[in-house]
């Protein structure tokens, strides 16, 4: 049927998506384009920033300088899908239909960037780059070709190997190459490794995640190559000083190996491959453990394990601060400098270790329910574009981020986990790539 006799079958008129912008969809580009920004968040921590000479985690500098190179990536690349729909009004509201949660996250961030704004607050990068680069990563990644799934799942787990085995050489040489500093100025007492990630129990969260995530069937691996991924990650674990984190780790994944243990007996099969591996692994753990004693790993474990640093005196002494505020005040957001002073004489200069009371602090009551119900629905989202296992990951990290004040301040952490989830996790392969923010179009 020739375009004209169909014309004339509808009513004369033929209707044609609005193409202002009649740009090349470049998918190669694009799939490249997504690789490029999973490496950016992933492996572009402060103190990298540092040293590539980027004050991120600092007070002085330019206020650009402040914003996370991912973001700036993000946005760049959610721009481009608007040119290409031809449309920007339409690609807006088509993304804001196919990933609400994500959209909502996005303008909860540019909201939080207006509230603090208007109080000549500090803090304006990070609803940026904890909230804003969130959303529109998920976004980004909506109905992406399952070749991009992949090509982004590689990227991930060559990030995170790399991580590990910089933060082993890190722990047993005791130098650090990115550690997490202020104003070039880092903590010599701090002697965690810091790896790619910067700050060590960030990337303590990310790693357990990552390990529980692996352990419970995330990732199109080999089964060799998971056991030999997860081995790899928990020794990492301990180097970088999350005492919670390896509790976490260590208590899901060994209730997840004990039901699933029981499981495969109850039915009855044994796989032949899981059984050697199981076997090898039980005739080496006296030669590692031996190893691990002799170099000193176990030593700088119950280190951690009975020096805190403070940190659970400042978790108790954090609360003594609402003490101090009247409820009218705390309901709207007491003066940022009245809690900066209250921070300092109740000795929390290092900040306050839970992102849910740093919030209530800073923003509000009213701010801090509305990041809620946004993060949370956000999750929930992401957990719906996964398949069956992410409950294990999520749950993790909802436990861990609530022991530092992680999601309370900048960083990109959110944002990287998300992104895992959805590679980690695919729900179906995607046979033809889609971008998020253009429009469906019925076939001609």
């Amino acid at each position: 049927m020739t375009r004209a006799y169909r014309s004339a079958a509808t009513g004369g008129s033929v209707r044609r998506t609005p193409q202002a912008f009649p740009l090349p969809s470049l998918v190669g580009f694009e799939s490249w384009a997504l690789v490029a920004l999973a490496l950016v968040t992933w492996g572009l921590s402060g103190g990298m920033l540092w040293v590539l000479g980027i004050n991120y985690d600092g007070i002085t500098g330019s206020a650009a300088q402040k914003v996370h190179p991912a973001s700036y990536l993000a946005v760049l690349l959610f721009g481009w899908t608007m040119l290409r729909s031809g449309n920007p009004v339409i690609a807006v509201a088509a993304a804001g239909e196919r990933r609400p949660a994500s959209t909502l996250l996005c303008l909860v961030g540019f909201g939080l960037l207006a509230f603090i704004a208007s109080r000549n607050g500090t803090g304006l990068a990070g609803s940026i780059d904890t909230y804003v680069l969130t959303g529109l990563v998920v976004i980004l990644m909506a109905d992406r070709d399952a070749i991009t799934m992949r090509r982004v799942e590689i990227a991930v787990h060559a990030v995170m190997v790399t991580n590990a085995l910089l933060g082993l050489f890190e722990f047993a040489s005791g130098q650090r190459f990115f550690p997490f500093r202020m104003d070039g100025q880092a903590f010599d007492t701090d002697t965690r490794s810091a790896a790619l990630q910067g700050h060590p129990l960030s990337n303590a969260t990310l790693t357990a995640c990552y390990i529980l995530a692996l352990f419970n069937g995330g990732g199109r691996l080999r089964p060799t190559t998971r056991a030999g991924f997860i081995v790899l990650q928990l020794v990492a674990l301990i180097t970088f000083g999350g005492r919670s984190a390896t509790v976490v780790t260590l208590a899901f994944g060994s209730v997840f190996a004990v039901v699933a243990l029981n499981r495969a007996l109850r039915n009855g099969r044994v796989p032949l491959l899981g059984a050697a591996i199981a076997a090898f692994g039980l005739t080496m753990v006296p030669i590692v453990v031996g190893g691990l004693a002799v170099g000193g790993f176990f030593d700088a474990l119950l280190e951690r394990f009975v020096s805190d640093g403070g940190s659970a005196n400042a978790r108790v002494e954090m609360l003594a601060i609402f003490d101090a505020i009247p409820f009218r005040d705390l309901l709207v957001g007491p003066d940022p400098s009245v809690v900066d002073t209250l921070r300092r004489m109740y000795g929390l200069e290092w900040g306050i270790e839970n992102p849910i009371v740093r919030s209530l602090l800073y923003n509000g009551v009213a701010m801090t329910v509305l990041l809620i119900v946004a993060i949370a629905l956000f999750l929930y989202e992401v957990a719906r574009q996964c398949r069956h296992g992410v409950f294990l990951p999520i749950l993790a990290f909802v436990v861990l981020i609530n022991t530092f004040e992680s999601i309370g301040g900048k960083t990109t952490m959110l944002a990287k986990f998300a992104l895992m989830l959805l590679v980690l996790y695919p729900r179906r392969p995607v046979i033809a790539s889609a971008s998020p923010a253009s429009p469906s179009r019925a076939p001609r």
